[in-house]
């Protein structure tokens, strides 16, 4: 059964951006072509399937399943893709389904995200908008549309929702206010109906909600603007209610730029506790806190080389039984005896893939599972524990369905004052080593951000292509604790694009061809390719960079558009390496030709920043190309654009 449900769509649901024969041999469209499924949820009676599958162009479509029936998916909702898509779906009832809609739109040239929730019966029809409603008199704007937080709440066909609300006023009169609710809050949401009860109404400062899983909103999180400013103070502060209710009583407040402080995550009902991450000797933990006002909690789950950063969260409340760490792999440690022993035992039956809980049945007898490595991108399957019954379902790239992918190894490299960074290195199939191979220095995105083992649709493309690929989580990295990260990949960008380039050095130490050295970054990673042809010209024969930040100075005062900008400005900071550290304010010491990609509606980095590096480059006389993507994001995820860009990468690449 392998693919079989995809197969019965035709594949042109997952694979509508080309035709089936061009794919066949065409690396760049196999490997370029979006996941065929980007969300999946398992019914609450565990006999039916949902999941939101790609169509032509940035459209997507929601489709149902019954699984013991192999019957073939029926599609029930379409998102047009201009401007809104799909982002998730999921069951509240057995017969009704919430989806979340979101996109970003241009405002007199600031672009704004934005989403909304819908409810859609299983059968298809009785489409109906769950977001609050603006009406024609609205004070402002939010683009808030509101989140799930409790699926089981107590309530038969309800959810707990949190919802944004602005203020309305009577324009007749100019002056009466009608609606006076502005902010954040939860309400109990039937499903079906839509109708409403206001379970914690609505607060200008309100940004977030905590359940307990069984319907009673037990946490809240709070940020305030700084003085007259207009900016917020880079601080959550999180309340909470007691067991048995009553007003609202501190709890933590959290640094947002030094990520200090008790940052809750969940709630155990059965406990009475808070569940959250906390920094200890520099590294995230998970501690709890008990929500009985004494503040007293518990250390629950640390490791002494790396930050803990995951929550193992399962079932329709969500509990938590464990948490995850990445050391050279991702390892999961759980708490519940039955989700280890189910773990356990399907990697070991999965051959050694990793393993994640995607989803269950409300009586937990049905799980939906997910399973994947470094050479499978990965696939979808329900388990049913008490038969031992592993039933697959869909193929998550069924676009590489019999491709043979390159194995990641983890490895260390020496920098340049001795310190091992350690990196991933993928190889063509069937080479051991990277004598005499073109290679690429990738470095990931972020900063705050880093590589981990398993599939990379990036790296296994280069890899195929017949690259060396080595992605560096190089020192500004997270995952690794403070001393690792430093001050960050921007402040500390010595450190940083030093260790990215003694990646490269380190590859021309194992046999690569100096004359076919290049360097490919996406976001950070795009800064980071541009930089490190500044600092270290020459040493790579072409970059790439995909939506790069090219000019911090320029980055800030972008960011004093928006209410975090105080918090972006304080995190790229000031002083000399501010236009030392932008590649764009540096272009003439760049040596090297130099492509860049880059969406028009990227709300992560302004289009802008590679425009202005382009001009730069070309002004110094330098050798550039700047592609640009109309309505595209900061992901480009769209299976024609990435192909695309794969080929001209390719193209451009010394191999």
């Amino acid at each position: 059964m392998r693919g079989r449900l995809l197969c019965l769509l035709g594949i042109g649901v997952a694979m509508a951006s080309a035709s089936a024969s061009a794919q066949e041999n065409d690396l760049a469209a196999r490997f370029g072509m979006v996941p065929g499924v980007t969300d999946v949820s398992l019914s609450p009676d565990g006999t039916k399937l949902a999941f939101v599958a790609p169509n032509k162009g940035h459209a997507n479509d929601l489709y149902v399943f019954d699984i013991g029936d192999d019957a073939t998916p029926r599609r029930i909702l379409r998102a047009s893709g201009v401007p809104e898509t799909l982002l998730w779906c999921r069951w509240a009832t057995d017969a009704r389904i919430i989806c979340q809609v979101g996109g970003r739109q241009d405002y007199g040239g600031t672009i704004y995200g934005f989403t909304s929730l819908v409810g859609v019966d299983a059968a298809g029809g009785n489409v109906k908008a769950l977001s609050a409603r603006r009406g024609a008199n609205a004070l402002g704007a939010d683009f808030r549309g509101g989140d799930v937080i409790d699926w089981s709440p107590g309530q038969p066909g309800s959810v707990l929702v949190m919802r944004s609300y602005v203020p309305e006023v009577n324009r007749a009169s100019g002056s009466l206010i009608t609606k006076d609710d502005q902010g954040m809050g939860v309400d109990l949401l039937d499903a079906s109906s839509g109708e409403v009860k206001i379970v914690e109404r609505p607060r200008p400062d309100a940004v977030e909600y905590i359940t307990d899983g069984k319907g009673k909103v037990r946490v809240m999180g709070t940020q305030s603007v700084k003085g007259q400013t207009g900016y917020l103070d880079g601080q959550t502060r999180y309340f909470f209610k007691p067991r048995d209710g009553g007003a609202w009583q501190p709890l933590s407040t959290v640094d947002l730029l030094k990520e200090e402080g008790f940052n809750p995550v969940a709630v155990d009902s059965m406990t009475d506790r808070a569940i959250g991450f906390v920094k200890i000797d520099g590294r995230k933990a998970v501690s709890s806190i008990r929500l009985d006002g004494t503040g007293r909690g518990d250390i629950l789950f640390r490791h002494p080389e790396v930050d803990i950063d995951g929550l193992v969260r399962v079932g329709r409340d969500r509990r938590v039984v464990g948490a995850t760490y990445v050391t050279d792999r991702r390892v999961m440690e759980a708490t519940d005896p039955k989700v280890s022993a189910m773990a356990g035992s399907l990697s070991k039956a999965l051959g050694g893939r990793d393993v994640y809980f995607i989803d269950a049945s409300a009586d937990e007898s049905q799980w939906l599972v997910w399973a994947g490595s470094d050479v499978d991108p990965g696939r979808y399957y329900r388990y049913t524990p008490a038969m031992k019954q592993l039933r697959p379902l869909l193929e998550e790239r069924p676009a590489l369905a019999g491709q043979a992918l390159s194995q990641v190894k983890a490895i260390h490299y020496p920098a340049a004052d001795g310190t091992m960074v350690p990196a991933y290195l993928t190889l063509p199939p069937g080479r051991t080593d990277a004598q005499g191979l073109p290679a690429i220095v990738m470095p990931h995105g972020g900063p705050s951000s880093r590589d981990e083992w398993g599939f990379d649709w990036l790296s296994q493309y280069f890899a195929q292509s017949g690259f060396a690929v080595i992605q560096p989580n190089f020192r500004g990295s997270s995952g690794y604790g403070d001393q690792w990260y430093q001050n960050n990949g921007f402040q500390s960008w010595r450190t940083a694009i030093g260790d990215v380039t003694d990646a490269g050095r380190w590859m021309l130490g194992e046999g690569a061809d100096p004359a076919r050295l290049s360097i490919v970054g996406w976001s950070y990673g795009g800064y980071a390719a541009l930089q490190s042809g500044v600092l270290s010209p020459g040493l790579f024969r072409s970059i790439v960079a995909i939506a790069p930040v090219t000019d911090l100075g320029s980055l800030k005062a972008k960011s004093l558009q928006y209410t975090s900008g105080s918090i972006t400005r304080d995190f790229i900071g000031s002083g000399p390496h501010v236009r030392e550290g932008s590649p764009a304010q540096n272009a003439g010491q760049i040596s090297v030709p130099v492509l860049m990609f880059h969406g028009t509606l990227d709300q992560n980095v302004d289009i802008e920043q590679s425009r202005m590096m382009r001009r730069a480059l070309a002004s110094a006389g330098k050798s550039v190309e700047l592609i640009e993507y109309q309505g595209l994001a900061h992901s480009l995820t769209d299976g024609e654009t990435r192909s695309a860009m794969l080929k001209r990468i390719t193209a451009f690449l010394p191999h």
